[in-house]
């Protein structure tokens, strides 16, 4: 660690920064790395580069010459490779000063690529476990070059010695840790055990674990990554790599589709989820760098409306952020983004037209997904739209199956229209569908783009009135009493009523109102309160004349029949507003509180009418 030199300089001299060491480790420990067990992941990373260096010098060496050896037996860690090693100047240079990286240096700065980690902070880490870090190293770059030993203390001081070469026979480094008591906790031999596997199962160097037991060492990657196997027939394949990611996800697949972008080196596999993921929810993804896991919460490796798939890719040219758990946003990842989602949309192609049991069940759990995508993606609109399930006057079903039946379809703006207006729109034989879910309305409107025959066109109250039959004439003068009385009882809430007759007959008022219109109506009545001030200029400017609700009743309903004959004037008004009170709740939209305290009272004098009239 580089000190500063504490003579005092002259005026206007240059000055270097003094570094607080302990500072720095609680700083990486609680802001850049996620947790302590992240220290093996460093050590091993080091040697992967390490290792990758060497091959550099020695292409030619047999592909499982060099290899990493790790070690734990509840006293030490011990991190062993057979790459590069450094000399003493290495030492001097890259292990002593904060933020250098051995892979900086001019002799392999060509091969950075090659590389996991440009940060040159990773050692650090080890002050996370251990006070003491103590580095042996013999450079492959001289046959005859010695062993060099540094020892860093989380105190900022470090001793360096050069030893006989047969201090360390083989080049290569050792990373030795003797961790702290409250550190126990991921240095076990279990626990490093179940790390090594975790961060490195699929490098591609070979790797050891010792316990310390005497046992043979077990290797933490036997088996290269699932996709890089060769398999007996494609069924196999496909079996193989499901359960690769039922292993690594927790679930069983309902496809897995294969990632494979040779200009950025990735491969991998995406797992589809087999049950509805909530909206907006997005799943991360496990990602490995050159083999090393880098994130298993990468989010930013797919776009959003892809949150029906997770993934498992390694991948090459993917640059990792300072702490190396997530994905540096560059260029780079923004095209593998794009090319991965291009993977999904034509996995989505290959089901629609080759497997459509496959792709119902795909619809069934994630239609939201795909009509996310529909909104965007010309091609997957003119493929599965006809397909996509919305909700209608016909129940649940495809717009294919709707248009069959409805050659115009309208379409609600909000939830609450639709179910207004759901039963007495099908008794009329009008095809509604509710377009107030996320993308549905947008999506309903191009219909005509894939089925030119169909019309389609917003639901406008005035259409659904049309629909309804007008009394006769004497049976509109007979109610004209208890209308009068019904406006003036709900004329606090801009309601006005008519008397029609329309099925189903059981169905005995009809609400018709809109979230707009609501809005209308409380911004007038705002206006009208603050007329004079400055606000009320303000909203009397905007002000316009504000639609009204309207309260249909069913002639045809035998209770509204029995109403319109009250002639006791307080009680026809109660059964206005009970009326109205039913089927704002019918309706299913919020309540107002004004609404709410009309329901309860009106049941309550209705109950007293009823209690008196026993008595």
């Amino acid at each position: 660690m580089t000190l500063p030199d504490t003579a005092v300089d002259p005026a206007g001299a240059d000055r270097t920064f003094q570094v607080d060491l302990r500072g720095l480790v609680d700083l990486l420990s609680h802001h850049l790395y996620s947790s302590p067990r992240v220290y093996l992941r460093e050590l091993m990373q080091n040697a992967v580069d390490a290792l990758t260096a060497r091959r550099g010098l020695e292409p030619a060496a047999p592909v499982d010459a060099f290899g990493i050896r790790l070690y734990a037996d509840g006293s030490v860690v011990r991190v062993e490779d057979d790459g590069v090693g450094l000399t003493e100047a290495d030492v001097h240079t890259f292990l002593a000063t904060i933020g250098r990286s051995s892979k900086r240096a001019e002799r392999i700065a060509e091969q950075r690529g090659d590389f996991i980690g440009q940060f040159g902070i990773g050692l650090l880490s080890c002050f996370l476990v251990a006070d003491e870090i103590h580095v042996l190293s013999r450079s492959a770059g001289s046959p005859d070059a010695p062993a060099v030993e540094w020892r860093g203390r989380g105190d900022g001081s470090y001793t360096v010695r050069t030893l006989p070469a047969s201090a360390r026979p083989r080049p290569g480094t050792t990373v030795t840790l003797t961790p702290r008591a409250d550190a126990r906790e991921w240095t076990r031999p279990e626990q490093v055990h179940v790390l090594a596997r975790h961060f490195g199962s699929l490098l591609r160097h070979p790797v050891t674990f010792d316990d310390g037991k005497g046992g043979p060492g077990a290797s933490i990657n036997p088996e290269p990554a699932p996709w890089a196997r060769t398999y007996p027939t494609p069924g196999a394949r496909s079996r193989a790599l499901a359960a690769y990611g039922e292993e690594v996800f927790g679930f069983t697949p309902l496809d897995t589709i294969e990632l494979d972008l040779p200009a950025v080196g990735l491969k991998g596999i995406a797992c589809v989820l087999p049950e509805t993921v909530p909206a907006g929810r997005r799943h991360g993804h496990r990602v490995h760098v050159k083999g090393m896991l880098l994130s298993e919460q990468a989010e930013e490796i797919l776009p959003e409306w892809a949150f029906f798939v997770r993934c498992v890719v390694d991948a090459e040219s993917l640059r990792p952020t300072a702490s190396r758990e997530s994905l540096y946003e560059d260029d780079t990842l923004a095209a593998v983004r794009d090319a991965l989602a291009e993977r999904l949309r034509a996995w989505i192609a290959r089901a629609a037209a080759s497997d459509p049991d496959l792709l119902a069940r795909f619809l069934q759990a994630h239609h939201l997904a795909v009509k996310s995508l529909a909104v965007h993606d010309d091609e997957i609109l003119r493929m599965l739209l006809p397909w996509l399930p919305f909700e209608t006057t016909d129940g649940h079903c495809t717009l294919d199956e709707f248009a069959r039946t409805h050659r115009t379809v309208l379409v609600t703006s909000s939830v609450e229209e639709f179910r207004q207006v759901a039963a007495i729109a099908s008794a009329a034989g009008l095809g509604v569908v509710n377009g107030g879910y996320t993308y549905d309305r947008e999506l309903v409107h191009r219909l005509p783009e894939i089925r030119p025959e169909v019309s389609v066109a917003d639901l406008d109250p005035a259409t659904l009135t049309a629909h309804l039959d007008p009394v006769d004439r004497e049976t509109e003068l007979a109610a004209a009493a208890y209308l009068a009385l019904a406006r003036d009882a709900l004329a606090v809430f801009d309601c006005d009523v008519a008397l029609r007759t329309f099925q189903p007959a059981s169905a005995p008022a009809l609400l018709v109102d809109s979230r707009e219109a609501r809005h209308e109506r409380t911004r007038s009545q705002i206006a009208r309160e603050q007329e004079g001030g400055l606000w009320g200029d303000i909203l009397g400017a905007l002000r316009q004349e504000a639609p009204r609700a309207q309260l249909i009743l069913n002639q045809l309903n035998p209770l509204v029949r029995a109403a319109v004959a009250i002639d006791e004037p307080e009680l026809a008004r109660t059964s206005a507003e009970a009326l109205y009170g039913q089927a704002a709740m019918l309706s299913r939209r919020p309540l107002r509180p004004s609404e709410s305290s009309l329901i309860n009272r009106s049941f309550l004098d209705l109950l007293a009418h009823a209690l008196r009239k026993d008595s």
